[in-house]
């Protein structure tokens, strides 16, 4: 994924964009940089944070660092912010989004033999270099942003800063959330809202799908109002958005809250304890147990110093082990009990699995597993939450696979709770992890917990729906 955090403030803002870019680190785990316009024009700092977090890298780089107006963001794959010199001036900008489009946009660009790009990220063209060079195509950077989310398939959110301002872009679908605060001393502008709290900002409001705002410390300048269609990724509620942050004025934890509650309404296990696998999962659990009346109780703890969040390396094997080495069991808690989680979701099952087998292994009786979104059936295009490139990958679509053999033609039934097909599928899952009982949310139950409306949510990985 990713996430930025940018500031224009009348005293120096580095601080708060330390420490604001810092509340992004759930988001990614490679790549991590700040931009900060100063008397000597724009200076950048990038680190490589795979073995270090954010804090560690950039504490020394705090010292040297001085501006008023400053962006900062952590990336998964390319280095960003990047500098950039064009006709529109110099500026630097960061990106949030997939492109799913990059390799057509770049052989576009290609085709007129003036062009050329010198940041490669993994053998392919830098994301962030081509935003900027579709950009620097047109007379503007207002005009520029708009021809980015016209011709950008996927989605693509994007601060750039300049010596005077900071200019915000939300995709034009608003899958990914874009939101303003403002203090005393100025503006921010953030990924998560969580940021604001702590730093002294009080919430404004959010960009809407495609909006386009120009914001200095007097004030915010709208250059392009939001679009009508709303599809926000509902899986930020569900799984890698921060408890704390709201989009759309519904906040996070509430809405875990609520999957937990609307999962236990409809269930009938007879158990002693319900817990959560850490860290989205307990949101989702504490909510199952308030309305089932069973006790919530902590039988894994996270250790978190030192492990990244366990989906991002691209090594399977490396996932597998961060995974098993953050989690730890507490067997007083688990031994001879009839136990129930709930997780997030199921993407591959891989990590899942050996969760389970350690939760036997402390002597829990049953293992009954509660899933807090409808099972995963396609790979997001429009987002870069997961590694996973092929479905097949996906645990659903490896126990349709199972149960007929081969690749089916058409999945609806797959996703429809209490048919044959749907049935066999979440069978085929339940025996491979080896749990006691497996339910999914349902779709209808999602939705209703998020409390948008489906109209504004993208639910494509579930029905194909984006």
């Amino acid at each position: 994924m990713g996430g930025f955090f940018g500031v224009v403030s009348t005293q120096d803002c580095i601080q708060d964009l330390f420490y604001g870019t810092d509340y992004h680190s759930h988001l990614g785990t490679r790549r991590a940089g700040l931009a900060v316009q100063g008397s000597l024009g724009i200076s950048r700092s990038i680190h490589n944070i795979e073995n270090s977090p954010f804090r560690s890298k950039f504490t020394e780089d705090i010292d040297k660092l001085s501006g008023r107006i400053g962006i900062g963001v952590i990336s998964d794959f390319e280095a960003q912010p990047l500098l950039i010199g064009s006709h529109l001036g110099a500026y630097a900008i960061a990106t949030v989004g997939r492109i799913s489009n990059l390799d057509e946009l770049v052989q576009q660009t290609l085709s007129d033999r003036r062009a050329h790009f010198s940041e490669m990220s993994g053998n392919r063209t830098n994301p962030t270099e081509l935003v900027a060079t579709i950009i620097n195509q047109e007379d503007s950077l207002e005009a520029g942003i708009e021809k980015v989310q016209e011709v950008i398939q996927g989605s693509c959110s994007l601060l750039v800063l300049t010596d005077k301002a900071i200019y915000a872009g939300r995709d034009r679908s608003g899958r990914t959330p874009i939101s303003l605060g403002k203090k005393e001393t100025g503006f921010a502008v953030t990924f998560e809202s969580c940021a604001f709290s702590n730093l002294g900002y009080h919430f404004l409001r959010d960009l809407g799908p495609g909006e386009i705002v120009r914001i200095t410390a007097e004030g915010l300048e709208v250059l392009r109002a939001p679009l009508k269609k709303m599809k926000i990724c509902s899986f930020l509620y569900i799984y890698y958005g921060y408890p704390s942050s709201s989009y759309e004025g519904v906040n996070v934890e509430w809405v875990r809250n609520r999957c937990g509650a609307a999962l236990a309404r409809s269930d009938k296990v007879s158990i002693d304890l319900v817990g959560g696998i850490p860290d989205s999962g307990v949101a989702h659990a504490l909510g199952y147990s308030n309305q089932s009346g069973v006790p919530y109780q902590r039988g894994f703890v996270k250790y978190t110093p030192t492990w990244p969040r366990s989906f991002m390396p691209p090594n399977q094997q490396m996932r597998d082990l961060i995974a098993a080495m953050k989690l730890m069991p507490i067997q007083e808690i688990i031994k001879g009990k009839r136990t129930l989680w709930c997780e997030d979701s199921i993407v591959r099952g891989t990590q899942l699995k050996d969760t389970i087998q350690r939760l036997y292994d402390c002597g829990a009786k049953e293992v009954h597993m509660r899933v807090a979104c409808p099972p995963l059936l396609y790979i997001c295009p429009y987002l870069n939450f997961s590694q996973s490139r092929s479905e097949l990958d996906l645990a659903a679509r490896q126990a349709i696979l199972a149960v007929h053999g081969a690749p089916v033609d058409s999945l609806e039934a797959y996703q429809q709770p209490g048919t044959e097909a749907y049935n066999a599928m979440v069978s085929q899952i339940q025996e491979r992890l080896h749990l006691t009982s497996l339910k999914y949310q349902t779709m209808e139950d999602m939705v209703e917990a998020i409390s948008l409306g489906k109209e504004k949510l993208c639910t494509f990985c579930w029905n194909g729906q984006g």
